[in-house]
């Protein structure tokens, strides 16, 4: 099975596994399951952490392809159908990194794995991280 992951879910899996549900994490874990990391996360995490809203032990460039590498998560290419998708997509908030996460989650059919109760207004499979 595949999952697109939400940004915060990624970086749970990298130091803070406690938080996700229990049952999850082994399904995650499952080399069997494909994790993907959207571009558009990658992006999310350079601009909070180049405004001081997420320490990381590395820079960015450094820490999430790492990362990556060594969970066994692939990335997620933002294409011009996933952008330009994002138009159709209704309007119940305007976070462009979570309308990006679902127009790609929409587009590849793909569930995201999340704790955002926003998620669940959008026409996207949506799998809670915690309980």
């Amino acid at each position: 099975m595949r999952y697109l992951l939400d940004t915060h879910v990624w970086l749970w899996l990298q130091a803070d596994t406690v938080r996700i549900r229990p049952d999850l994490l082994d399904q995650l874990r499952d080399r069997r399951s494909e994790l993907l990391l959207s571009v558009a996360s990658s992006w999310e995490i350079a601009i909070k952490w180049a405004i001081g809203r997420l320490p990381l032990p590395e820079p960015p460039p450094v820490y999430v392809p790492s990362r990556m590498q060594r969970s066994g998560v692939s990335g997620l290419a933002v294409e011009h159908a996933h952008a330009l998708h994002v138009a159709t997509l209704p309007l119940h908030h305007r976070d462009p990194f979570d309308r990006l996460l679902i127009a790609q989650a929409q587009l590849a059919s793909l569930p995201i794995i999340t704790v955002d109760p926003v998620f669940d207004a959008y026409d996207v499979t949506v799998i809670r991280a915690t309980a």
